[in-house]
């Protein structure tokens, strides 16, 4: 629900959705908004230049991988996400091209595999890798997660019992506010103490996992990171499936690091091989800035880890340019909205006052700020990769990205424009005066 659009309900019973489902919600919203008409599918963006004499961006795009075109706007509001579409994260595995069966990365699943009666070995130990796991036990012969190190899990229903009540005794729109006002409370709840209480939080997600696998489990081993809660991302488990795979003998979980692929399987570090048909390598995603699009603003290419970021939309020296970044620790939709309706105030001001363009700089107070990464506090792989690549963040509004969704959404609404920081002007308009004819 919270994933949801905050003006579409959500009305399917699973509250834990799955593909097809999401699938038919984007596509119905879509239709009902009148948005597919303006959509132009197999484009993809390469480049895109601002020109202040002009105040113009022109956008460069490749359409079908063949021919190219180019677009012109006022404005860029960029929704590409934060991941690399081409390709995911895989390590280096020594002797790799040894191996005589199939190595599948989830970014690049093979539809028409069969895995029947295979054994399957999955690389990682995150949220890919956790829905993978039940959802291949089902077919295979033997399903066996390979991690280095553990990850926090926690159950939750598949169905929101809550959510369907109140749809069934209220009106769409009011179940489904006070369905989303429920989960998003319960989520910054259980973030903030994480942050004020880590102990008392890891204890019982270790004891939820113990009542699920039982005393003989070696939950100590297999299922406890080195880490506190929320300095990564918790798992979530619907309905229990993935321990449920491990109760039921056709999947277990190996705690161990590789040593280098063989031709029938994984020599680990520790000795033991395990033999595999399929590998897949749930090993994570590459980060990148703003779709790998590459942006110039006259004639020079930006350099996103030299600039500042405003309220985390917005980059110092880039105008006329919104980036869509969601959270990392709640729903990402909750905080693309919130976006969404800065950009659309940010645009009607521009309209109200007469300006073309507009663009953060940093303030006199300013000068001295000293950064912190984009995202911090949080020591997953694939944000410390990329972290380097990514603007920087300061200590005070309006430099920071923040991540607390009540705080923004007070921010994003109500934010004065008149801060000092946003600098509004009309660039290029004495070249584009006319003599009245």
């Amino acid at each position: 629900h919270t994933l949801g659009f905050s003006f579409k309900p959500w009305v399917a019973e699973k509250a834990i959705a799955e593909g097809p489902a999401i699938l038919d919600y984007i596509h119905e919203t879509a239709e009902e908004y009148g948005i597919e008409r303006h959509i132009r599918y197999r484009h993809r963006v390469v480049r895109a230049s601002w020109s202040s004499a002009e105040a113009c961006w022109t956008v460069e795009v490749e359409r079908d991988g063949q021919d190219s075109t180019t677009y012109t706007c006022n404005f860029l509001l960029m929704c590409a996400g934060y991941y690399r579409y081409r390709e995911g994260f895989t390590p280096d595995f020594p002797g790799r091209e040894k191996f005589e069966g199939t190595i599948i990365h989830p970014q690049h699943w093979p539809e028409e595999l069969d895995y029947s009666g295979k054994k399957v070995v999955i690389i990682g130990s995150g949220a890919t890798a956790v829905t993978l796991v039940p959802s291949m036990a089902a077919r295979a012969g033997r399903v066996t997660m390979l991690q280095r190190s553990p990850t926090y899990m926690i159950t939750r229903p598949f169905k929101d019992r809550i959510a369907n009540f109140l749809r069934r005794i209220l009106p769409e729109n009011w179940a489904y506010a006070l369905t989303r006002w429920k989960n998003i409370s319960l989520q910054q709840l259980l973030y903030r103490r994480t942050r004020t209480h880590p102990e008392q939080i890891r204890k019982r997600l270790l004891d939820g996992v113990r009542r699920e696998l039982g005393p003989d489990y070696d939950v100590e081993k297999h299922f406890t990171p080195r880490y506190m809660p929320w300095d990564q991302r918790l798992c979530l488990v619907p309905d229990s499936d993935f321990f449920e795979a491990l109760k039921s003998g056709k999947a277990n979980v190996v705690t161990d690091r590789i040593e280098r692929f063989t031709e029938h399987g994984i020599l680990l570090q520790s000795g033991k091989e395990l033999e595999a048909d399929i590998i897949v390598t749930a090993t994570g995603l590459n980060m990148v800035m703003l779709g790998e699009i590459e942006i110039a603003v006259d004639g020079e290419a930006v350099d996103f880890s030299k600039t500042w970021t405003y309220r985390g939309l917005m980059f110092t020296g880039v105008p006329n340019l919104v980036q869509t970044w969601g959270y990392i620790n709640a729903s990402w939709t909750l905080r693309a909205d919130l976006v969404a309706e800065y950009f659309c105030r940010l645009v009607n001001q521009m309209d109200h006052i007469g300006a073309r363009q507009v663009v953060p700089k940093l303030r006199p107070q300013d000068r001295n700020m000293q950064p912190r990464p984009w995202i911090d506090d949080f020591s997953s792989g694939y944000m410390q990769r990329a972290m380097p690549l990514f603007p920087k963040q300061g200590y005070h509004e309006p430099w920071l990205n923040s991540q607390n969704y009540r705080k923004d959404k007070n921010m994003f609404r109500t934010a004065p424009f008149d801060d000092g920081a946003l600098v509004f002007s009309n660039p290029g308009q004495r070249q584009q005066a006319r003599p009245a004819a």
